[in-house]
């Protein structure tokens, strides 16, 4: 034990298992050990420092090495995904089979050390699909290896990370394990068809994820938070290739927004146009005053709307262009608040990109002259700027909602169009995060 495990008071087996603390067993992927990439995942650091021990001695400490978060550098699609979910549908009907998993009650807010009878059911919950190791179960105490378990769910499941039994946490937890193998049942089918011939080098943007990838030689290099289509205005399915960059640039406005959103908009408030440095034009390329059009009839559909560049447009800095027959792109955003909540499907179909700048670096990597420092200087100027990639990168927008990744861990994600077929999503539109 080192001199600082001491002072913490803290034997060698709880230090592992706070350094290995993560998302779901192996087992519970239905992946043998020996097939996920090992390496180890990120500390809990946040956890590093309680010395309590709890009450289950050095057998749980040591049975919770095999217990890990998802990792970062898993992919989504890759050429082995179908193969491991398909194990992981195999470990589900395993877990049906003995009658899945209890209902977690509502309990008010948990904090380290609290006692609840809600918090059994908790534990046994989070033992049946492998957060936590069956030896932890039977106990009414919130302690740091409860909170612990129910990280590695927030994870698995797309949720904020915080070890807090939230309501959106509290409604995933909730799912049937019927529903979540049969998740896994309808999504393989999806899984066997996007996850061949996908190349060295692509994108991936996961629609119910809410969540882009880059990837490389089935390594996910980069990973963004990202904001897709409000289900009423879903995002579309694509397969593309990602061609161009632009910088500072303008928003055409799509005709079913000026329908949807600007008329509405300019009935209420006529000044909005000019507030957001929306300009007017005409067939022949005129400008028109926002005055001469008639705001209480279809008359605005026949102009073009387009945003100038700058800070506050709507594409923010950056647009990562690819031919597409929805006119959708992936852009930069200024709201970029939007960024933190769970529920990040707020668009009109396009998809918001956070830390953009990242992913344009990467795509332009190979693209004589477009280093990081000459994307910064393309930003800072203001100027309208089109770069196109020497080598346009496969682009796709997928529907998964269930997988198993190369790391084995099982992951859920909310049917938010529901296009599953199984009920609506736990999460519903209206929820405020």
């Amino acid at each position: 034990m080192s001199e600082v495990d001491e002072k913490r008071g803290m034997s060698p087996g709880r230090r592992s298992f706070l350094r290995l603390a993560g998302a779901a067993t192996l087992a519970a992927a239905g992946v043998p050990a020996g097939r996920a990439r090992g390496a180890e995942d990120t500390p809990l650091d946040a956890l590093m420092g309680d010395g309590e021990r709890g009450e289950f001695g050095q057998n749980f400490d040591q049975a919770s090495r095999t217990i890990h978060m998802p990792k970062a550098t898993a992919p989504t699609l890759s050429p082995e995904t179908a193969e491991i979910t398909q194990q992981a549908i195999q470990t589900y009907d395993g877990i049906v089979a003995r009658g899945g998993w209890p209902k977690v009650p509502h309990v008010d807010e948990l904090h380290l050390g609290t006692r609840n009878p809600g918090v059994v059911d908790l534990r046994s919950r989070l033992s049946a699909s492998g957060d936590l190791d069956p030896n932890a179960v039977g106990n009414d105490i919130y302690d740091s290896y409860v909170e612990a378990a129910v990280r590695r769910f927030q994870a698995r499941h797309g949720l904020t990370v915080d070890g807090l039994l939230r309501p959106t946490t509290l409604a995933a937890m909730n799912v049937p394990a019927t529903t979540r193998r049969d998740q896994l049942k309808v999504n393989i089918g999806r899984l066997k068809t996007l996850s061949t011939n996908l190349g060295p080098r692509y994108v991936v943007v996961n629609i119910p994820a809410a969540r882009v990838e880059a990837i490389e030689n089935d390594v996910a290099v980069q990973r963004h938070t990202a904001v897709v289509g409000k289900p009423d205005r879903p995002s579309p399915d694509i397969n593309s290739k990602i061609v161009q960059i632009n910088f500072n640039p303008f928003w055409t406005v799509p005709v079913s927004i000026i329908r949807k959103d600007l008329i509405p908009l300019m009935q209420d408030k006529p000044d909005y146009l000019t507030q957001n440095h929306i300009r007017i034009y005409d067939p022949k390329h005129k400008e028109v005053e926002p005055a001469q059009i008639n705001w209480y009839s279809e008359e605005a559909v026949r102009y073009t709307f387009r945003e100038d560049p700058g800070d506050t447009n709507s594409l923010g800095r950056i647009r990562i262009n690819f031919p597409s027959q929805y006119g959708v792109y992936m852009h930069d955003t200024p709201l970029k608040n939007l960024f933190g909540g769970d529920f990040r499907y707020d668009s009109s179909g396009c998809c918001r990109v956070q830390n953009v700048r990242e992913l344009v670096v990467w795509l332009l990597d190979g693209t004589q002259g477009w280093g990081p420092d000459h994307i910064d200087e393309a930003i800072k100027s203001g100027d309208q700027i089109n770069v196109s990639l020497t080598k346009p990168v496969p682009l796709h927008w997928v529907y998964v909602t269930a997988w198993s990744a190369s790391d084995g861990i099982v992951q859920f994600r909310e049917d938010i169009y529901g296009k599953d077929g199984l009920g609506g999503p736990t999460i519903p539109a209206t929820t405020k995060l």
